[in-house]
């Protein structure tokens, strides 16, 4: 994954929330030597550019409000965001930390250790990104165990059987119409709903 991560550097779209200085046309030749596609903004912008890998935001306390709004405003896949600070006092740190930042560069920005950060920064992203993957589906999972459960006890309740009867008699209606017996559970539950509803309503 290592190795993946920094051929993938080549070709990054970088957003970087940078003034138009000398320093920010430094950073912005350095990262196109690195192999990046650079978009530069500033003043700061709502929010970070839709088609963004990573964002390298500068952090400085003076535009608090805009740097605020910004971060408020995260879709919901976030690029990887780098921070670039001159300071390190607690107003500056509270800014950091909201940002969500991965890795920072310290100003004035140098050349050497920009690549370093971005693979850092990236690393952190991309594991990220996995365990949320991994979450979202233990998530499903346990949401499908409750649903079988649930109809289970539907059918104990309906049918007078076992919990072992129940349980088959989803898995053999699952079999044979060809679904996961989550959706089938699922099927069981809503159809019991609407008895109830037609019921109650009778």
């Amino acid at each position: 994954m290592a190795i993946q991560i920094l051929r993938d550097i080549k070709g990054l779209r970088v957003q970087a929330i940078h003034p138009n200085d000398p320093e920010g046309k430094q950073l912005v030749d350095h990262l196109k030597r690195i192999g990046c596609f650079v978009e530069t903004t500033w003043p700061i912008p709502e929010a970070y550019a839709d088609n963004a890998d990573v964002v390298l935001l500068t952090i400085e306390q003076e535009d608090r409000d805009g740097l605020l709004k910004l971060m408020r405003s995260r879709a919901e896949a976030p690029p990887t965001v780098i921070a670039i600070v001159g300071y390190e006092n607690p107003s500056t740190l509270a800014l950091l930390l909201e940002s969500g930042a991965l890795a920072v560069i310290e100003r004035p920005i140098k050349p050497f250790g920009l690549l370093t950060q971005i693979a850092l920064a990236r690393s952190l992203w991309l594991e990220r990104k996995e365990q949320a993957r991994r979450l979202r589906k233990l998530e499903r999972k346990l949401n499908g165990i409750q649903q079988i459960q649930k109809a289970k006890t539907i059918l104990m309740a309906n049918q007078g059987i076992s919990e072992e009867e129940a349980f088959q008699t989803i898995r053999r209606q699952a079999m044979s119409k060809r679904v996961p017996m989550e959706e089938m559970a699922s099927a069981i539950i809503n159809a019991n709903e609407l008895l109830n509803f037609r019921a109650d309503g009778a």
